[in-house]
């Protein structure tokens, strides 16, 4: 896939749970643009990792795996997560897991991995522009990007949140345990030496505590309607 520098971009940035996941897809599909889920190529490597018995802190074997990863994003319906194809198998539900999401983010501070996926994420912005959802894709991956949303909300929506997802699909978890990993997670993604999670200085934020699907998409639609037309 040959990158387009001339096709607009939209990142939307933010911690997890803050719902930039399910507004990313829903942006794209609105306007008919490509997606990237960002994080899901963190979850593949942690995937990967876990099915080849590599260690998480073997840095150089996991950016090995990184760069060989072939992976496909397929649109889901209203309010599900985007599908996630590893080698032409679907994964989506191996990479939802709280354990994978916590084992990506301690693949993700490593500088060789993010190096090996940046290119891969670039090569996503193509006609008629790319939405792409993530950590850093609004400060490192897309700088220049057309807009910049950082979405957040507090850990304890976020953990309510995850916790009705998880029980819906009929696990057994308990909310403080989210909270607390939450709040783990968070501190590993601000605190860490490469590409950090923070707002880039252009970056719109959007706090969605308390907010619904319809209202957070609304607002971003809107600024695209203002920035871009």
């Amino acid at each position: 896939m040959k990158q387009n520098l001339s096709a607009p971009v939209i990142t939307i940035d933010g911690p997890s749970g803050a719902g930039k996941g399910t507004i990313t897809q829903l942006v794209a599909k609105k306007l008919g643009w490509t997606l990237l889920d960002s994080g899901a190529l963190y979850r593949l490597t942690a995937l990967a990792a876990e099915t080849a018995g590599v260690a998480l802190e073997d840095e150089q074997r996991l950016s090995e795996l990184a760069l060989s990863l072939d992976v496909e994003f397929v649109p889901g319906d209203y309010g599900e997560p985007v599908n996630v194809l590893l080698n032409g198998n679907d994964v989506t539900r191996d990479i939802r897991t709280e354990t994978c999401g916590n084992n990506a983010s301690k693949v993700a501070p490593l500088p060789s991995v993010r190096a090996a996926l940046l290119q891969r994420q670039r090569d996503f912005q193509q006609f008629p522009g790319l939405v792409a959802d993530g950590r850093d894709m609004g400060t490192v991956v897309f700088p220049d990007a057309a807009i910049k949303v950082f979405m957040t909300a507090s850990a304890e929506e976020r953990a309510e949140r995850r916790y009705r997802q998880l029980k819906d699909k009929g696990e057994d978890v308990k909310i403080a345990t989210l909270l607390s990993e939450i709040r783990e997670r968070d501190a590993r993604d601000t605190g860490r030496a490469t590409a950090p999670l923070k707002p880039a200085d252009d970056a719109v934020m959007l706090d969605t505590t308390g907010l619904g699907i319809e209202e957070v998409l609304a607002q971003v639609l809107k600024l695209v309607e203002e920035s871009i037309g």
